[in-house]
């Protein structure tokens, strides 16, 4: 009887997650429920932020805990082949949030959304920068950093899924995009490919001396994705009326001391404003800024990088490679 391959958690990981933390097993396939679908998964997506819910005694308002031995968590893109629900029919595409497995079970709540894909698009780029990827980075720098023309932007992760994306929206809406990485590879990459302003290595000089030489006016939008040092020295180097877009925490899912903000002063004095935020905050909006992220990537004003694995079995080193930070732009697994 054929299996349902799923990639499950091992072990706990303490500190830097490695492909040892997970394991690859052979699970019964799912049968079908009243008012359910199964999902056949073409492409899992390998995002930093579930790290966080990897960790013993992890979990939220927003997600539960992974338990060792469960299933991991994330976003998936897939084709329905069974349907007892009349809103995903066979043969419907669907981008939801489930678990690293061939095929998943699902009522359509949480995160399913029902898609209309374009022919003239790859599929993949649905679970990247037509997904939940490209989401993140729009609504994020659009609803809450709020770009006009002249506007400093930095960001941080920049060569990473969202920040080179945030990167490439951000010089679309007419601001000076300042990106902060890990490698002067990576920076030599985020001129000659993405074609940003300039370039951090956060990795070199003290990085508060960087950014104020870098973003002499100040920084007018801070994109980040890390917290912890890179946040406290972008702080201090904010200008007035500055939008702090809160999207990820990374230097803090690996690090079993979380680092504090020890500038939070610059907040109050410049009137700052800083702001999380979750991309399912928008989903009534998907449609709209799914459509106009397509019609740039038609135009060429918006590219789409992407590191592919194939199969099932090469999910645990997908995900060990992008949380160290191996790619550029966005990692998926192909599994058809």
């Amino acid at each position: 009887m054929p299996k349902n391959q799923q990639v499950i958690l091992k072990q706990h990981p303490e500190g830097e997650i490695t492909a040892d933390h997970f394991d690859v097993i052979q699970a019964e396939l799912p049968e079908l429920k009243p008012k359910h679908f199964i999902l056949q998964n073409h492409f899992l997506s390998m995002d930093a932020g579930f790290r966080q819910w990897m960790n013993e005694n992890a979990g939220d308002g927003y997600l539960p805990g992974m338990q060792i031995g469960s299933a991991i968590q994330s976003i998936v893109i897939g084709e329905v082949v069974e349907s007892d629900n009349d809103d995903f029919p066979v043969s419907s595409i669907v981008l939801a949030r489930t678990a690293w497995e061939e095929y998943s079970l699902l009522d359509g709540g949480d995160l399913c959304l029902l898609l209309e894909v374009d022919p003239e698009m790859e599929l993949y780029h649905y679970v990247g920068v037509l997904g939940t990827t490209g989401l993140t980075a729009y609504f994020g720098l659009f609803d809450i950093g709020q770009p006009k023309q002249g506007d400093t932007l930095l960001v941080s992760t920049a060569a990473g899924a969202v920040g080179n994306v945030v990167c490439q929206l951000g010089k679309k809406a007419g601001c000076r995009v300042v990106g902060m990485t890990g490698s002067d590879e990576k920076c030599d990459w985020l001129k000659t490919e993405i074609g940003i302003d300039a370039t951090i290595n956060y990795n070199a000089d003290p990085l508060c001396d960087q950014i104020a030489r870098t973003c002499p006016t100040g920084v007018d939008i801070f994109f980040d994705n890390v917290g912890g040092s890179q946040l406290d020295a972008a702080l201090q180097n904010i200008s007035d009326n500055a939008r702090i877009v809160l999207c990820g925490a990374m230097s803090q899912y690996e690090n079993n001391s979380p680092e504090p903000i020890y500038n939070s002063w610059p907040l109050i004095t410049h009137r700052a404003r800083a702001e999380g935020f979750m991309f399912s905050d928008y989903q009534a909006q998907y449609p709209a800024a799914i459509k106009e992220l397509a019609d740039m990537m038609k135009s060429g004003s918006l590219k789409s990088f992407v590191n592919i694995y194939e199969g099932i079995c090469s999910t645990p080193q997908a995900f060990s490679d992008m949380i160290g930070g191996t790619n550029r732009g966005k990692c998926l697994v192909k599994l058809i």
